[in-house]
């Protein structure tokens, strides 16, 4: 099994910017792939970024130019830059490792931008 903790959310003011962390243990080996997602209140959770095994990255129209993800393959961490933030940005963030043949989301971390 795969365990994740996100970090690193918090509250901003718009063009501001803000890294978040994945911390991923455990059974790190079988990942295929990382995601990050993100669910503003009254929304679906949607899909922002993605990194796969190989280190190929993945985006959203909406944070493209804006949002960058990487890894740290030393510290089994994968990282979400997000750069010129805005309000419609706001929302819990999780992050997504993807198996072979499981799914495990880590718990959420909160970004707020203010305007």
């Amino acid at each position: 099994q795969v365990q994740l903790v996100e970090s690193g959310g918090g509250l901003v003011q718009a063009g501001e910017s803000l890294r978040l962390s994945c911390a991923a243990s455990g059974s790190i080996g079988s990942i295929l792939a990382m995601d990050w997602h993100r669910q503003a209140p009254g929304n679906e959770r949607e899909w922002v970024a993605r990194i796969t095994s190989g280190g190929t990255p993945g985006y959203a129209d909406s944070v493209k130019g804006r949002f960058t993800i990487s890894r740290d393959s030393a510290k089994n961490t994968v990282y979400l830059q997000m750069n010129s933030l805005k309000p419609e940005d706001t929302a819990v963030y999780y992050c997504k490792a993807i198996g072979p043949r499981s799914i495990t989301w880590g718990q959420g971390t909160q970004v707020t931008v203010s305007s």
